[in-house]
């Protein structure tokens, strides 16, 4: 398959060009592609974008837990082969889905302005609201630990899919209360829908919130989608993610936290749990925006937690 014509070519303004973004098909990943596609044609004044449907592992397999068959990769493993393959010029991906080692080949090129990143719950007007015994819909281990820890009495069921049929199995009374994030609901213009959870007393996943754009790393789209990224937004994510690989966290480790600016430094909380929320320690820091800030961070943590929680990360 030949290149496009931006490859070929000394990048030019007027030139006609059709720049090709991948993403999955579900209506928020259409709706993040579009929020990339716009800030690209205003970026460059191109006359249009492309937005590529790929479908993922994780799209397709809907009644496992993603820890149980191959966690965050079922994201992006197709859409990292259209891009390898030359199938697509950039993917766009919600960052908090994306793995934390990354193939070298590969570049988070962009990271667009971070929206709300907490979590909403759905079904209550508060935790402390809801039924003894009620029954709460999530595919996320951060989010079952950080609601049993709460409410041990609550029962706890795999829920997956995408935004509409989680909460339609709300509605269809299978599930009595659901966390979705708040960010995705927004975007979704459901604003409405659900009460924002505290950050100070429910910590949100690393990097919700904030959707990113990869590129391959030695390729001339990595250049063109730079001029969209967030710096401030892109430094923050960039701690959190760091947080991870210091932990050595996977798909199975309940692990929340978040990075936000304080002056010109980064502040950083984070709390780690075990599977059933019987165990927890957190923690922050204030620094430089380093990775050795998270690396910091993250040894602390494993050296005061429990064996029950290390064993899920890297002690």
């Amino acid at each position: 398959m030949p290149p496009p014509p931006w490859q070929r070519h000394e990048y030019d303004r007027t030139m006609a060009t059709t720049f090709r973004l991948g993403t999955r098909g579900s209506p928020l990943a259409l709706t993040q592609a579009g929020m990339v596609r716009d800030a690209l044609i205003a970026a460059h004044g191109w006359d249009d974008v492309e937005i590529v449907v790929v479908r993922t592992t994780g799209d397709r397999v809907q009644d496992r837990a993603l820890a149980e068959i191959g966690g965050k990769a079922l994201w992006t493993k197709e859409l990292d082969r259209a891009l390898l393959a030359g199938e697509v010029d950039a993917c766009v991906h919600s960052m908090k889905d994306v793995e934390t080692i990354r193939p070298a080949e590969i570049a988070i090129a962009a990271i667009l302005p971070r929206a709300d990143a907490r979590d909403r719950l759905i079904g209550a007007e508060s935790i402390e609201a809801l039924p003894h015994g009620a029954v709460l819909g999530t595919s996320s281990p951060r989010r079952r630990a950080q609601m049993l820890r709460r409410r041990p009495d609550l029962k706890v069921v795999l829920l997956r899919g995408n935004v509409d049929s989680r909460l339609g199995k709300l509605a269809a009374g299978e599930i009595d209360a659901t966390l979705l994030a708040a960010a995705g609901l927004e975007r979704l213009e459901r604003h409405e829908t659900g009460v924002p959870l505290p950050v100070e007393t429910t910590l949100p996943a690393p990097a919700q919130g904030a959707v990113g754009v990869e590129t391959l790393a030695d390729g001339p789209a990595r250049a063109l989608v730079d001029v969209i990224d967030c710096a401030d937004t892109h430094r923050c994510i960039r701690m959190e993610r760091a947080l991870l690989a210091a932990l050595g966290a996977t798909c199975h480790s309940p692990v929340a936290a978040i990075a936000t600016w304080q002056g010109d430094q980064i502040h950083l909380a984070a709390e780690l749990l075990d599977e059933d929320g019987t165990a927890h320690v957190g923690g922050s820091t204030i620094g430089p925006a380093e990775d050795a800030l998270a690396t910091a961070l993250a040894a602390d943590l494993l050296e005061r937690a429990p064996a029950v929680i290390r064993q899920l990360f890297g002690g």
